[in-house]
């Protein structure tokens, strides 16, 4: 009788713990996605106003050339970030599970960038990127004199500067989350790979990318999230610039939120970028459901 009045007593102290977060949940996350979709079919500028205009600002938005430009710059970032994230964080994770000597010190050294704030990394890369400052100046001092490395104030280049900075912050916690699926097969698989003769790329591309499929899976989901919310490496590095080759929807609606005070034209913005979110991520989350109750079975 004890132990269960102990057990009822240890749930609803669970219960009362959990109370703020489901209240942040319900209030500070659901409550202000269902103002910002309030506003967002309403004719707001400075201030909320209740005057209700249906569509009229998504259409107003589709209709916007830096809009459009953001969601093109987001397509081209987004495609080789996810892309050069997931290579290059398997390459790392492979070359780690090879057992190298000081793999403590590589493992952070790789997932160290990551700890860093967008901000950071920004800085740095502008840095490094600058022309009078960067590798250019570098490679001219070494007698390059017609070396030219000038992408950050290219307007044709300038998006991928942010590809490649990111890249370098991200790719380390692929590489951590693919490295622990790794860890995670057995090696008599191995054996039996290298008693039939059968190649090693063969057995990764054939054998075990199909067993990471719960962690890349994972790693794309966290990566997808970071290309809707980039934002600081832009500012950082580029302010959206040249121009606005650089712009990104996360900056446009800052932007448009704070500095052209015009909140019902970023809050349709920013529902647009909730519903792309939801579209990609939620049935990936029901194709992992399905597959994790299908092993289960």
């Amino acid at each position: 009788m004890i132990a269960i009045r102990t057990r009822k007593s240890a749930s609803l102290a669970a219960y009362v713990a959990l109370l703020p977060m489901a209240l942040t949940v319900l209030f500070a996350y659901l409550g202000t996605m269902l103002w910002t979709a309030r506003v967002s079919v309403s004719n707001s500028r400075t201030f909320p106003s209740d005057d209700f205009v249906g569509a009229a600002q998504y259409v107003r938005l589709f209709h916007n050339a830096r809009w459009l430009l953001s969601l093109q710059n987001l397509l081209v970032y987004g495609l080789l970030f996810v892309a050069a994230c997931l290579v290059l964080g398997f390459l790392l994770a492979v070359f780690i599970d090879q057992k190298v000597a000081a793999e403590g010190v590589l493992r952070t050294v790789f997932l160290y960038p990551y700890a860093m704030s967008f901000v950071a990394t920004g800085l740095i890369w502008q840095w490094i990127l600058n022309p009078e400052l960067g590798i250019q100046n570098v490679l001219h001092k070494m007698g390059f004199a017609n070396a030219s490395f000038d992408w950050i104030i290219d307007q044709d280049m300038a998006i991928y500067t942010i590809v490649i900075a990111t890249v370098w912050q991200a790719s380390g916690l692929v590489m951590a989350l693919l490295l622990s699926g790794l860890r995670g097969i057995d090696d008599e698989m191995w054996k039996a790979a290298r008693i039939d003769g059968i190649p090693r790329w063969r057995v990764y591309v054939s054998i075990v990318l199909p067993m990471l499929g719960p962690s890349v899976s994972t790693a794309f989901i966290l990566l997808f999230v970071m290309v809707i919310k980039v934002y600081d490496a832009v500012v950082a590095m580029t302010q959206g610039g040249p121009g606005t080759a650089s712009e990104v929807p996360a900056k446009f609606i800052m932007d448009y939120l704070f500095g052209r005070a015009n909140i019902g034209l970023a809050s349709a913005a920013s529902i647009v970028l909730l519903v792309t979110v939801l579209a990609i991520v939620a049935p990936l989350y029901y194709a992992r459901q399905l597959g994790a109750k299908g092993r289960a079975a």
